[in-house]
């Protein structure tokens, strides 16, 4: 019997495993695309083949390239009913939105305005705005002299963060980090380390927890509903969560989430991040249009979003993900990031504007606290080689970044 077949990439996306498995397990064959030279945890999978393709950070057009006569190559192939492009992290949202769909071949991607709206956090923030979220003050910043000049420097600390999810520069997809600066010397270093390369956002910096909701979008509302909080984020001055737990759709955001997600038409999966600060108020940090990091989370409590996603876009009309309930109270643990996080604490901070650092002992503790119950990322027992890879390339690549 014809099975239909979903290219997913790029392999390096931390969701990637969990996507095949999910997919896999529902009958689809899986390929993946992935950067030239670049090593995985997916390469090491027994359940899918990855095809090399230009990686967009070193040439974007040929990037694009590979992927449509990557996609052109596997269209040859009369073996299946249908084709679709699953991207998986927002760079590959970026390509599936340049390259040309011939050949039966069909995107689960954001499209159009979605794909505008999930790759430029100037949209995002306005959009958030409209659907009453709470949104700190927000300045898009293109010149040292934008943020000089504005008001937010009389009110550090700041974060000056890239206001597109896929900068370029120069022909080329480019590695913009992320900057918390507590005074002005901080801000200074920043700007020189920026060199208005790409346009920024400078906000507020805001302490707190993040908290993510999850849902599939359909014609008729929302879908599978979830929630998380993050318990550790892999560095705590600011990225991915390294272990997080999951717990009811807080009230007090479900219906800001229906109205964005209403009032931007979005159809598929998606993540809206919040961060609740001390008070408990709830900021918008940003909506997610692909895979999330935490996807194995998701699909320790059997909601399988990625599946779910590609049944949604062959018919629109499924009634697929309807009448599935979360489960509160699951951990999902990435041992790559704890490791990691033990490493960022112990190491520092890195602005004067994080006065709440964690014990490193404390940490410690609780890193090495394995509770029964307590699910891994990426852990298959028929894929281990996926989990071992997936701790090795974590350490290694967070390493030989902090090294240059």
């Amino acid at each position: 019997m014809k099975r239909a077949t979903v290219l997913v990439g790029f392999a390096e996306a931390l969701s990637a495993p969990e996507v095949v498995w999910s997919l896999v397990e529902d009958g689809f064959d899986v390929v993946a695309f992935a950067r030239k030279g670049r090593p995985s945890a997916l390469r090491h999978s027994r359940h899918v083949v990855c095809h090399e393709i230009c990686a967009p950070e070193t040439d974007l057009q040929a990037s694009i390239y590979g992927l449509h006569s990557l996609m052109l190559s596997l269209g040859a192939n009369a073996d299946c009913t249908q084709r679709l492009l699953f991207p998986l992290d927002d760079k590959a949202v970026y390509l599936s939105g340049k390259v040309q769909l011939d050949g039966g071949w069909l995107t689960m991607g954001p499209q159009g305005g979605s794909a505008d709206l999930a790759l430029n956090k100037c949209l995002q923030t306005e959009a958030a705005r409209n659907a009453g979220f709470n949104v700190p003050k927000t300045l898009l910043v293109q010149t040292a002299n934008d943020i000089f000049n504005s008001s937010l420097v009389e009110s550090f600390p700041i974060i000056l963060r890239p206001s597109e999810c896929v900068p370029t520069y120069e022909g080329r997809v480019y590695a913009c980090r992320h900057w918390v600066c507590a005074n002005l010397d901080e801000l200074t270093l920043a700007v020189e380390q920026w060199g208005e390369r790409v346009p920024l956002l400078a906000q507020p910096f805001v302490v707190g927890n993040g908290e993510g909701i999850f849902g599939l979008a359909a014609a008729d509302g929302v879908r599978g509903w979830s929630a998380h909080r993050r318990l550790r984020m892999m560095n705590p001055q600011g990225s991915g969560s390294s272990a997080c737990v999951s717990h009811p759709v807080p009230e007090d955001l479900k219906p800001k989430v229906e109205s964005l997600i209403a009032a931007t038409k979005w159809r598929g999966l998606f993540m809206v991040e919040v961060l609740r600060d001390h008070s408990g108020k709830p900021w918008f940090v940003e909506l997610n249009g692909r895979p999330w990091g935490s996807m194995a989370l998701s699909r320790r409590q059997g909601l399988e979003y990625p599946s779910w996603h590609a049944r949604l876009a062959m018919d629109p009309k499924s009634p697929i993900g309807m009448n599935r309930s979360p489960a509160p109270g699951v951990v999902c643990r990435n041992v790559g990031r704890e490791l990691m996080h033990i490493l960022f604490v112990l190491r520092g901070a890195k602005s004067k504007a994080l006065t709440e650092w964690p014990s490193f002992w404390e940490t410690l503790g609780r890193v090495l606290h394995i509770r029964r119950g307590d699910a891994f990322y990426n852990w298959r027992r028929d894929d281990r080689k996926v989990f071992l890879a997936d701790c090795y390339y974590t350490m290694h690549d967070n390493l030989f970044r902090a090294r240059n």
